[in-house]
């Protein structure tokens, strides 16, 4: 039988929450794992990649590689950060080297508009999934990993959310 990956939701009412569950997704992802991150533009990507990036070890600014396309830091393990947005597709991914960085297993692969380049990814790959909602507050789904977001994490159904730093809204 074959058992579906366990899907995460929370609920951050702030980029610091965001952070915090970067640093806490961080500690679930061994080297060479890939996250495909989605989510409209402002949606927090780079702001949960700056919470992988510190509990890494990285002191660098992280910034969001949007004309660089792939950006890379040395941490307790390195973190290629990877913004597709520029891309026109998986050809464009594979022209640059992208698919021998996804092969390396050195590291941590973080994919920012990673659907652009949806036939690159493999199979097992970590997925989330960003939702704007008011203000500073997003719904952030996270799939294919198993870890604790906070105590209560809910698990399976997209209707239920955890709170960081708070009551539900």
């Amino acid at each position: 039988m074959i058992q579906e990956p366990s899907l995460v939701s929370v609920i951050s009412s702030s980029a610091e929450e965001t952070i915090a569950l970067g640093e806490k997704l961080a500690a679930a992802l061994p080297a060479g794992s890939i996250v495909a991150l989605n989510g409209g533009l402002g949606a927090g990507k780079t702001t949960l990649v700056k919470g992988i990036a510190r509990a890494l070890g990285i002191e660098a600014e992280i910034t969001s590689p949007t004309y660089t396309i792939i950006s890379e830091y040395e941490g307790k393990i390195p973190l290629y950060h990877i913004d597709a947005y520029r891309l026109a597709g998986d050809e464009d991914f594979f022209s640059i080297g992208g698919t021998e960085l996804l092969s390396r297993g050195d590291g941590l692969a973080l994919i920012e508009w990673s659907e652009r380049i949806s036939r690159s990814l493999p199979s097992g790959s970590i997925n989330v999934e960003i939702e704007i909602l008011e203000g500073d507050t997003r719904r952030i789904f996270i799939s294919g990993v198993e870890f604790e977001a906070l105590p209560q994490s809910s698990r399976g159904r997209r209707e239920e959310t955890d709170v960081i730093g708070g009551s539900s809204r």
